[in-house]
């Protein structure tokens, strides 16, 4: 057991180090032969499908469809737009043989897929009664990155991305922060992760929209997470891949469009900031095993039957797990207690004796004895409260972590000191957003729809303010 344990690095002794070896012990992932590239285990895919199906359920109850778009794209329709090809050109990966043939046009994986939309969009959209196209994929993307970390930066994940139509400007920006909205609910509800959110600076936009925004979660090392991104293209690819309809005074008109999406880096968020150096902690509303239940003494007559027992009632309405292995129960609850299981329940030969079981909660330590008759209830209570624990944890820890920042040195001094997300005036001058990277490494995170007024002048060049901006480094 100890063995198991000592195998993860101190989260205060090496982050880095702690994080990798939580995704590794934790049997989330494994590396490949490709490099940047993951293999999701079981366990981790798992996870990914239950953010999959709760996310893919938020999105059809707001009217969306799913689609399927192919992996490659040919380099002539990349090219369409100017701001796009631009923005997506080193991340590229090429394909330019088709066994031994060399292609006469060159086509890449899919970085992301704008251009495959809006293509299908011109085909498909001829009258205002065609709109809005509400669309939304579930696929992989390829982006060559330089550095590699699992879940957080791989040159292949996961990932949805919602692609729309409509008919006017108003109807795209609606879309585009219904979205957001979608995203800072889930992750609060669901993930247990509080975010900070806005719009994004001119320079820190996604390439080719009029305006994006994005959900950011602040690690335990201080560093902000980019955890999700909505994006309103205007008509701006519209008019590049000709996509018009008819409207209702048969004029033609452009469609405005929106994209938006998060991928599997949100499982890396949920690792970094909900666990700890025993190993994963999992929200249980993305537990894959919500409840694992280990027979003490299982060799003894009548614990196996009353372990699944259990097992058959817990399963109607709970996620639950029987390891009746030939392990200790020492090296289980230490096993499963790595994987991050919200809720372990102990029962043996006296638990039965008493019509009772221990419940051990994964988040606190703690543990309690429930009769065996309300055991359901119990742990149906104790799995909101484990969520909403993890929750006000989590925020507490965004509030104590958000600094305001009145002069560089002020700005400087807390990066160094105490990292986490620091509020501070901007004149919306590119040039001051450029200086405070070059000389701090942090960068603008999002302009909040909440603005403050913490003080009149911007923090880098002392000209009038017109926003506040929270900042940070990121990963």
């Amino acid at each position: 057991m100890s063995k198991k344990l000592d195998a993860i690095t101190s989260r205060s002794e090496d982050f880095a180090q702690w994080y990798t070896d939580v995704c590794k012990k934790s049997e989330l992932v494994d590396y490949s032969s490709v490099r940047g590239c993951m293999i999701f285990r079981p366990y981790g895919y798992a996870i990914w499908e239950l953010i999959q199906k709760q996310l893919d359920q938020r999105f059809k109850a707001t009217g969306h469809e799913n689609v399927y778009m192919p992996m490659f794209i040919p380099e002539s329709l990349l090219q369409k737009e100017a701001d796009h090809v631009e923005g997506f050109a080193p991340e590229v990966a090429w394909v330019t043989h088709g066994g031994h043939e060399k292609l006469e046009e060159r086509l890449l994986v899919r970085p992301t897929s704008e251009v495959l939309f809006c293509e299908h969009y011109s085909n498909i959209i001829q009258s205002h009664r065609d709109l809005p196209k509400l669309y939304n994929q579930w696929c992989s993307v390829v982006r060559w990155e330089k550095t590699t970390r699992p879940f957080l930066r791989s040159m292949e994940f996961l990932w949805q991305e919602g692609h729309t139509a409509h008919a006017t400007a108003e109807e795209a920006q609606e879309e585009t922060l219904r979205m957001l909205d979608t995203y800072v609910e889930f992750c609060k509800n669901v993930l247990a992760i509080p975010m900070v959110f806005g719009q994004k600076t001119e320079k820190e936009k996604f390439a080719g929209a009029k305006a994006t925004y994005t959900i950011e979660s602040l690690m335990p090392d201080g560093k902000a997470l980019q955890s999700g991104t909505t994006h309103n293209f205007g008509d701006g690819f519209a008019k590049a891949f000709d996509i018009q309809y008819t409207d209702k005074e048969n004029k033609l008109q452009y469609v405005h469009q929106t994209s938006w999406g998060v991928t599997t880096r949100l499982i890396g968020a949920v690792i970094m900031v909900h666990s700890d150096d025993n190993g994963l902690v999992v929200p249980p509303r993305i537990a894959p095993n919500q409840v694992v239940i280990i027979p003490v003494a299982q060799h003894k007559e009548g614990v196996l039957d009353k372990a699944n027992e259990l097992l058959e009632k817990l399963s109607k309405n709970i996620r639950v797990k029987l390891d009746q292995s030939d392990k200790s129960p020492g090296w289980k609850f230490s096993e499963h207690e790595m994987k991050g299981v919200p809720i372990r329940l102990e029962i043996g030969p006296k638990d039965i004796e008493n019509n009772q079981c221990v419940l051990a909660r994964r988040d606190t330590g703690e543990k309690i004895i429930v009769s065996l008759d309300n055991v359901e209830s119990e742990i149906e209570r104790l799995l909101d409260e484990i969520h909403h624990n993890l929750y006000e944890k989590a925020d507490k820890y965004l509030g104590e972590k958000t600094y305001i920042a009145t002069t560089m040195e002020e700005f400087s001094k807390i990066l160094e000191e105490t990292p986490g997300f620091i509020k501070a005036m901007w004149c919306e001058d590119e040039k001051c957003e450029l200086e405070i990277k070059e000389k701090t490494g942090a960068t603008s995170r999002c302009m909040p729809f909440a603005q403050e007024k913490i003080a009149d002048k911007c923090i880098v060049c002392g000209k009038d303010a017109t926003k506040m901006v929270y900042w940070g480094k990121a990963y």
